[in-house]
């Protein structure tokens, strides 16, 4: 038989959009495709069958049921008197018309819309058949090359009662709606999960308690169902190797996002010094790039959620992924977060993107690969529920300019209540349909003029603070992936966010300003924006001065 697919709507139906889809995603997969219209009647849809002898037939049928059970009485009759059962029937339409077409015992596969493009995506490309147990990937590389040209879709999940969180994970798992489940443990278990130093009165803050390695365990093993999704978890910000070597043992971490400076003394959520922390996070890169593990460095976006300018923001990817690379990672997940500060705007959020992706993969080579993942920032979403539900929308329409293998779903309850599983179905649901809208051809917001220049101004100004880091220390081998040099950095403020004012172990002194949607460095006594040549002169000379150097 060719790969070749006939497929038209039968019967009195007229509706041809979804049968016609489905031809264009068969063409995308390399098949030949004659598409018959609609209201094909039976005898005609036959008569093409034998003519064109095709390997798979589309039947789509959207009007009511009870006619469905008749039309496929007529066309099961004459398949068989035509000797036509060994070419592959297929049937698309309503849930409820889908049902009639299971029992029909005709089709080798039934969409009903519920599984999204991906079902039919994996079907053309012969991975699923209802017959055969489905096969999921159990790697990121995996999910994502099993999903293209889709993203696959993340979600953080975490409630204050393990048993909640397990059945939860249960019922997402069951949706099969997210490929990756990103358990969410509280502050405690992140912190104290092996010394024990639990504060009672913060169980459950910001995730599930998980005090136990069962407890990690039996959440894996609520996952073994439905599409199996994958699972991955915080790191830890205390014995962060005793916990890395956990999670990859008892869930199989996915991936592990690993900070560069932060989850100790500057954010409080750890007891470690900033120097301290960068090399054992380092060494913990290095630790998960020994295994194949990816890697994810979630630096940039905690200098952008304490108002950085977009500069720093450029500056603080481009350092996560050398630091990655340095330390051998060799697939690299980098977190594009949306929104943030909630005050810019869509071009000049996209610009900044723009600008940490072209920086970040001019890293690329043969034994380090850039994994995109966007999200929307969470300090955009407005409680009102509805209202939020248009933000998840309109961020998720915007972060699909860049392409991202992994759109990292943010339920858009969060800034009202933490997100139960029927939360998550839903808005991963939301943002699925964004997606699907967004493969028929979107405008190519990357060429907008406005975006370039953005991005080309926030390139030239990043490699002005790159070059001023390396001036900090002349004498270093590396200064980019040097702990001491990149400490100093935010030390004496050539890294610095105004949140971090009154932080000892930070400058503080940084002022910025969102105008015309950009984020700057700001003067607010002289009312003007400070160019970051500028801004990086002066830091220097006076830590120069300080330091005696010539």
């Amino acid at each position: 038989m060719r790969k070749l697919i006939v497929a038209g709507s039968i019967g009195n139906c007229v509706h041809v959009a979804g049968v016609y889809n489905f031809l264009r995603f068969a063409e995308q997969q390399g098949y030949e495709t004659v598409f018959l219209g609609p209201a094909v009647p039976i005898d005609k849809l036959i008569e093409a069958v034998k003519e064109y002898q095709p390997e798979i037939v589309g039947v789509s049928y959207r009007l009511t049921p009870q006619a469905l059970e008749n039309l496929l009485k007529e066309l099961k009759d004459k398949i068989e008197k035509n000797n036509l059962k060994e070419i592959k029937w297929v049937f698309g339409g309503t849930e409820p018309n889908a049902e009639v077409a299971r029992k029909s015992g005709i089709f080798s596969a039934v969409f009903d819309g519920t599984k999204g493009d991906e079902e039919t995506i994996n079907f053309l490309r012969g991975k699923t058949a209802t017959s055969q147990k489905r096969v999921f990937a159990d790697t990121l590389i995996g999910r994502i090359e099993d999903k293209f040209p889709y993203p696959i879709i993340r979600h953080h999940f975490g409630l204050p009662s393990l048993e909640d969180t397990i059945e939860g994970v249960k019922r997402i798992a069951e949706a099969e709606v997210l490929d990756v489940i990103s358990i969410a443990p509280d502050q405690n278990a992140q912190e104290h999960f092996f010394d024990k130093k639990y504060d009672p009165a913060l169980d459950g803050a910001g995730g599930v308690p998980i005090r136990k390695e069962v407890d990690l365990i039996r959440i894996y093993e609520a996952s073994r169902r439905g599409n199996y999704p994958l699972l991955r978890c915080y790191s830890g910000t205390n014995d962060v190797f005793k916990m890395a070597e956990m999670l990859l043992r008892t869930i199989k971490n996915a991936w592990a996002a690993i900070p560069l400076s932060w989850y100790n003394v500057l954010d409080g959520r750890g007891p470690r010094d900033v120097r301290t922390s960068i090399r054992e996070n380092q060494q913990l890169m290095k630790w998960h790039a020994e295994r194949g593990v990816p890697v994810e460095v979630n630096e940039a976006h905690h200098w952008s959620l304490r108002d950085a300018h977009d500069v720093i923001g450029v500056v603080t990817a481009f350092l996560a992924a050398y630091n990655a690379k340095k330390m051998g990672v060799r697939d690299y997940v980098a977190q594009f977060m949306f929104n943030v500060p909630a005050s810019i705007s869509p071009k000049m959020d996209l610009a900044k993107m723009l600008a940490k992706i072209e920086l970040i993969e001019d890293l690329e080579d043969e034994n380090f690969r850039v994994i995109r993942q966007a999200r929307a920032g969470l300090a955009s979403f407005p409680s009102d529920l509805l209202e939020a539900k248009g933000q998840l929308a309109s961020s998720a329409y915007l972060s699909m300019a860049i392409k991202p293998h992994i759109y990292h779903v943010v339920g858009y309850c969060e800034a009202h209540h933490a997100a139960t599983p029927e939360d998550i179905i839903e808005s991963v649901k939301i943002v699925k349909a964004v997606i699907k809208n967004t493969m028929f051809g979107m405008p190519d917001l990357t060429k907008d003029e406005d975006v370039i220049k953005r991005k080309e101004q926030l390139k030239k100004e990043a490699r002005i603070l790159l070059e001023a880091i390396k001036e900090i220390a002349p004498h270093s081998e590396d200064p980019w992936s040097d702990p001491d040099v990149l400490a100093t950095a935010i030390e004496i403020g050539l890294l610095d966010a105004p949140h971090l004012k009154g932080n000892k172990y930070a400058k503080g002194a940084l002022q910025t300003k969102v105008i015309d949607g950009a984020c700057y460095a700001y003067d607010y006594e002289k009312h003007r924006i400070i160019p970051e040549e500028e801004r990086v002169e002066k830091i220097l000379r006076e830590y120069k001065k300080e330091h005696f150097f010539v």
